[in-house]
């Protein structure tokens, strides 16, 4: 079974990936930055984690306000640095855990918990700020694999803090009830109190920051009866994002040994580092196998239908290139460069030969079967001129003729607006 070794709290401010960047380890002003992470790194050493849940949220990079949810679980197999604006930093993708990040999702969804999920987004600062410094690379590879789960803290309404906290507790509940044996660790980011706009700008409150680190610790329940509103008057709008911090407190034992804290307030924004482990004395409860039912209750037996294949998550990462290149036919330019010769594009898009061979055939039940989800299958179609009902009856090995004995009306469509002429 998979096991939580501890949980880490860290602020995500950019100057951490700086300092990093520019080297100033030996800086005086700097300095107590890196020394307040050489525990975390060598606490990572020691504990050696192969998953770090990573909990962040994203600074209008890679989620945009045309679609901004207040949980997004990240399902994919790498994640690269953002370029922010001056280009991305230059740190190596790290790994993602598909597999671990799918049961979460499973078991989190089972909890009634509402998740979007995203892969191939690059992750900004929120992430990789204190990821670059508190898990050193060895010989250049990361040490492990994250699945990061980005918030919505940015556009209001967000999450309050008992929605947070209830998450993490979910989430303790599904990485222990994950069968393979992993080490997690939870990373919760953010804060801790700035405020970066408006005229309340270089606002901070270390009382309040030195209240929220002891009440995290000793009394979480106290910290989820605060309003967003009463997180941002002691701690600053922006800082309101400790929130999130209550996802990593929830998912440890009701009771924690603190191991170390590191307190820095060199301008803008509180550099803060924490550890905690459960307490010993507190035993981890293993899941029943109620739980597990639990957690497969909804998708239970639906293996059994015939000639059915549920769009899962497992085969949303196993095609998301394939898929990613199908959706970019909703762009004129790409269709057309399609339909000229798309030999080009599917080199561009490192399309493997089975998947060049799928599309060149136009192998619709076997792009089922493969893992493209049918509403991009319809969106070839369109682009070739063939309507719906031809794919429908190609997935039932019919010919048109043979699937329209079937309806009730013969008729012909597509989605296509100012497509080709569809082909009788």
């Amino acid at each position: 079974m998979a096991r939580i070794v501890g949980g880490i709290g860290s602020s995500h401010t950019p100057t951490i990936g700086f300092a990093l960047d520019a080297g100033k380890q030996a800086d005086p002003v700097w300095a107590p930055i890196f020394r307040g992470y050489e525990p975390v790194q060598q606490w990572l050493r020691d504990k050696r984690p192969d998953v770090l849940f990573f909990i962040y949220n994203d600074h209008v990079t890679s989620f945009f306000f045309d679609h901004y949810s207040h949980f997004a679980l990240g399902v994919g197999e790498q994640y690269a640095a953002a370029d922010e604006g001056g280009g991305p930093r230059a740190l190596p993708p790290i790994s993602g855990h598909p597999a671990l990040a799918r049961h979460i999702a499973m078991a989190l969804t089972a909890d009634e918990f509402d998740l979007a999920y995203f892969q191939g987004k690059p992750l900004d600062h929120g992430c990789f700020s204190p990821l670059s410094v508190m898990w050193p690379r060895e010989g250049g590879r990361w040490p492990g694999a994250i699945v990061p789960l980005q918030v919505g803290v940015l556009e209001f309404p967000i999450p309050t803090a008992r929605r947070c906290f209830r998450l993490g507790q979910s989430l303790r509940r599904a990485i222990a009830s994950y069968p393979e044996d992993l080490k997690v660790a939870i990373v919760a980011t953010g804060g801790l109190a700035h405020q970066v706009h408006g005229e309340r700008a270089g606002f901070n409150n270390t009382p309040w920051d030195l209240e929220f680190l002891d009440l995290l610790e000793r009394a979480p329940e106290r910290l989820c009866e605060l309003t967003i509103a009463q997180y941002a008057e002691r701690g600053g709008l922006e800082g309101a994002e400790v929130i999130m911090w209550l996802i990593m407190r929830g998912a440890l034992a009701a009771k924690v040994r603190k191991l170390h804290s590191t307190y820095y307030l060199p301008s803008m924004t509180p550099i803060v580092t924490v550890i905690y482990e459960d307490d010993t004395a507190e035993a981890a409860a293993e899941p029943d196998t109620g739980y597990r039912e639990h957690i497969r209750h909804e998708l239970a037996g639906i293996e059994k239908l015939p000639g059915t294949y549920p769009f899962t998550l497992d085969r949303s990462v196993k095609a998301y290139r394939l898929n990613h290149f199908l959706h970019r036919l909703i762009e004129p330019e790409f269709r057309r460069r399609f339909l000229a010769d798309p030999e080009p594009l599917f080199a561009e898009a490192g399309l493997t030969p089975e998947e060049r061979d799928l599309v060149r055939r136009r192998d619709w039940r076997a792009l089922i079967h493969y893992g493209v989800i049918f509403f991009l299958l319809e969106k070839l179609a369109a682009v070739l001129g063939i309507t719906n009902l031809h794919v429908y009856a190609a997935m039932r090995g019919e010919t048109l003729e043979e699937f329209q004995k079937t309806r009730n009306v013969a008729m012909l469509y597509s989605v296509a607006g100012q497509g080709p002429q569809l082909k009788p």
